[in-house]
């Protein structure tokens, strides 16, 4: 039997953002950096992975830790040769340089290789393993064979593509100003080289594939410029290359017909607070940055990208819709759903929590923005009052002995879930709150009719039952809170 599959598509309390899919053999593997859970940073944790059938992408299995930070020689590691150039100190024990978005590929001779970036060295690592979850060793760094690195883009969010004409690494990091080191590089976007079959030799100069913000001006990519989160795919007769864009909550692409590009701006795939799906203009979610790659899973294709909880930008979760493409190859933006990588909308029967809300706003939706951010070393900011936030806390017998729930649902707030196949007969949901307040339910719009509510005025958790009246068909249901405020866990048909 197939598992419900959900997003995030990982257990609640993983915080892996940055997904790269890849399907090896008959399973799909996660590549991705690690969050903290409710850290205070981006990426404080060494490499994991999971994997999953790929004939059941709800099944997910916890691989085990895959590389740790202590492995790069910049983070001390032992190294037989001279370092390359690079920016800051060498990592130290209790500030080892963070394991920023890996990617990973099958090489020529069979083995994995598995491409890095520590935090802000400007240099790209390599690590190479003979299973796609195994132990991976650190293998070098790359260069040219001097020993050299073009000073052409950032060396940032490497993504890797091996092909029976080459091995083609992109990277790229291009903000709209220069930070600190930054000063003298050539920053034109997203860039690509050829590697040698060893993997890490650079046997060509960096060419620009898809324009940053100081080239993009007069372009497709004007509008949606490259910022990060390079990722490769090759399809059919077409190559896609995804990225972030300044706008940091979409993930955008360009196609080609070569691995070498140029890629021509195509659109945006997916917005981690649907901005521009049919022209939505309010946020759906609070947003922030985003990263994350296609992937076919037998005969259906997904996007994978990331979400953030505890009102923060450090505890990001990955997230996978299914995309269509269409005959000329084009991929319409798709909506984000809790459903994921279930392929059909989740069925209305039993316990569900809310944590796979993948709609979550306050009352006044202008007001809805970006999650809360602080700079390297710096605490972070107080979170908004009004806003409602996925977060858990302690509790024996649950799993990890933690309890997911949505915070601070005031007056107007609402979380949605899309979609569930609602048979007509469901006459009672009970709701798990604790508060004072009431609590709505909404059928397929935020603003919708009201097609259930319940009172709570309870300081712990607390079960309540709400009649319902709901027609058959897929739905989108909505929780609203009516005045007060609620801490909302599960609901059950």
């Amino acid at each position: 039997m197939k598992k419900t599959a959900v997003n995030p598509y990982l257990p609640f309390w993983e915080t892996v953002p940055d997904g790269e899919p890849h399907v090896f053999g008959d399973r799909v593997y996660i590549f991705g950096s690690h969050d903290r859970r409710n850290g205070t940073s981006f990426c404080e944790e060494d490499y994991v992975c999971w994997s999953a059938p790929a004939d059941d992408p709800g099944d997910w299995r916890y691989e085990g830790v895959i590389y740790r930070k202590d492995q790069d020689p910049l983070n001390g590691a032992t190294y037989d040769k001279d370092l390359p150039e690079f920016e800051g100190e060498l990592g130290t024990e209790g500030h080892l340089h963070c394991l920023y978005a890996p990617d990973v590929a099958q090489g020529p001779d069979g083995r994995f290789y598995l491409y890095y970036a520590l935090d802000f060295v400007n240099v790209i690592s390599v690590a190479v393993c003979d299973t796609p979850a195994g132990k991976y060793e650190f293998l070098d760094f790359v260069t040219r064979e001097d020993g050299s690195i073009p000073r052409t883009g950032r060396w940032f969010d490497p993504a890797i593509l091996c092909e029976e004409n080459g091995n083609y690494l992109y990277y790229g990091f291009c903000p709209p100003v220069r930070f600190p080191g930054m000063e003298d590089l050539d920053i034109p976007g997203a860039m690509m080289v050829k590697l040698a079959d060893d993997m890490h030799t650079i046997i060509t100069e960096p060419v620009c594939v898809a324009n940053g913000c100081d080239t993009a001006k007069g372009t497709g990519y004007e509008a949606h410029p490259f910022f990060e989160a390079s990722s490769i795919r090759h399809f059919g007769e077409h190559y896609y290359f995804v990225y972030s864009s300044l706008q940091g909550n979409e993930l955008c692409y360009g196609m080609a017909e070569s691995p070498e590009g140029p890629f021509e701006y195509k659109g945006v795939i997916v917005s981690n607070g649907d901005l521009g799906y049919k022209g939505n203009t309010l946020p759906v979610n609070y947003t922030g940055n985003n990263h994350g790659g296609l992937v076919q899973i037998e005969d259906k294709y997904y996007i994978f990208w990331h979400r953030h909880t505890h009102g923060t930008a450090f505890s990001r979760q990955g997230c996978a819709d299914q995309v269509e493409i269409l005959s000329d190859g084009t991929i319409p933006q798709i909506e984000i759903t809790s459903c994921g990588l279930n392929a059909g909308p989740l069925p209305a029967e039993g316990k569900w929590k809310t944590y796979i809300a993948c709609h979550l706003t306050e009352g006044d939706r202008s007001k809805v923005g970006q999650v809360v951010m602080g700079g390297p070393g710096e605490a972070l900011p107080e979170l908004p009052e009004e806003m409602p936030y996925i977060t858990e806390e302690e509790k024996k017998g649950e799993e990890k002995e933690l309890y997911p729930f949505i915070r601070n649902m005031r007056d107007g707030a609402v979380a949605g879930f899309k979609y569930f196949a609602l048979k007509g007969t469901e006459k009672e949901i009970a709701v798990t709150v604790r508060g004072r307040g009431a609590l709505q339910l909404v059928i397929d719009t935020p603003d919708g009719s009201i097609a259930g509510s319940v009172e709570c005025d309870s300081p712990e958790w607390t079960e309540k039952r709400m009649d319902i009246s709901v027609k058959e068909g897929v739905h989108a249901l909505y929780f609203r809170v009516k005045e007060g405020r609620l801490d909302f866990a599960e609901f059950a048909f």
